[in-house]
């Protein structure tokens, strides 16, 4: 309510917003009519100012598209998620996440980056000749690509790029993520990792700096653009580079986002089933609540044969 960020009329329409999303449930969120999030907050009266200064970056961070063309109920369930609950990171990194549920797996077997061919008749085959027999598969990534025959649409996707600096020190003294609200430059946002709790931590300040708008620049030229971009607009200088991540299939781009799908939407036929984000909305919600289907899908598939 003190910040300088949009005008008192801006204000009250955010609080608002947060009683109207605090009382709309997720069934109605994506059942409501969908339209861009651009759309949806000049509807809602919030002045370019805010926008620009706010909601621009700050969701262009999460929907990584610098328009706001994400889906409405994709920033309302966002929005609600933020006023009900923390954004939270492991103290072991996120990586941390999926060790945790590796450890309550006693009979499984993973194999890594070994890539799929085709499924066909309950044989996976993979890229070295191998086939491996199975009862029921679930498929967690593009489906056409696997079952070139199946009737979905093909997904579009968004992408990213994350570098990782090493400074001296932090100049966000607080676990906040840093905004540029500037259209014209490449940076959407830094936030320095080394604010949080951590189980690791180096001498100096772990950095980072997340693009999402679209640009032609080789790794090279990409780094020297946002240093001399950390430096004008973020004051931080003298920064050492450690490493650029490119993400080519960072989100789904998805229209008609859902909360969730009956069993027999995501069955191919009775033994492979489909999941993953695609199949809801882009978020890691969306992932873990179609994992739990097709894994419904899958005890279903045996327990009525």
């Amino acid at each position: 309510m003190f910040s300088g960020i949009g005008s008192f009329s801006d204000k009250i329409k955010i609080f608002k917003l947060n009683i109207k999303l605090k009382n709309k449930s997720l069934d109605d969120i994506f059942s409501s009519k969908e339209q861009s999030t651009i759309t949806y907050l000049l509807d809602f009266g919030f002045s370019s100012r805010i926008i620009d200064d706010f909601f621009m970056p700050f969701f262009s961070g999460i929907f990584l598209e610098d328009k706001l063309e994400t889906s409405s109920r994709m920033f309302e369930f966002i929005y609600k998620m933020f006023g009900e609950g923390f954004a939270t990171l492991p103290k072991d990194g996120i990586e941390a996440i999926p060790k945790q549920l590796k450890k309550k797996l006693n009979d499984t077997n993973f194999l890594f980056n070994t890539k799929v061919i085709s499924l066909k008749d309950g044989l996976i085959t993979l890229n070295n000749g191998e086939t491996l027999k199975t009862d029921a598969t679930i498929i967690a990534t593009e489906a056409k690509r696997i079952l070139p025959n199946i009737k979905i649409e093909k997904t579009n996707w968004k992408s990213c790029d994350t570098l990782y600096f090493e400074v001296e020190k932090s100049s966000i003294k607080k676990p906040f993520i840093g905004l540029i609200p500037n259209k014209y430059i490449l940076i959407n946002n830094i936030f320095f990792h080394t604010n949080l709790k951590t189980k690791h931590k180096g001498k100096k300040e772990l950095l980072s700096v997340s693009i999402v708008k679209n640009h032609d620049l080789i790794n090279e030229k990409l780094v020297k653009k946002v240093k001399e971009e950390l430096k004008q607009y973020c004051g931080i200088d003298s920064c050492k580079f450690i490493e650029i991540y490119k993400i080519p299939k960072a989100l789904p781009d998805l229209k008609k986002l859902k909360k969730e799908k009956t069993i027999q939407d995501i069955t191919v036929d009775k033994n492979v089933f489909l999941a993953g984000d695609t199949n809801l909305n882009a978020s890691l919600n969306g992932a873990m609540l179609a994992g739990e289907i097709a894994g419904r899908a899958v005890i279903n598939s045996f327990t009525s044969n």
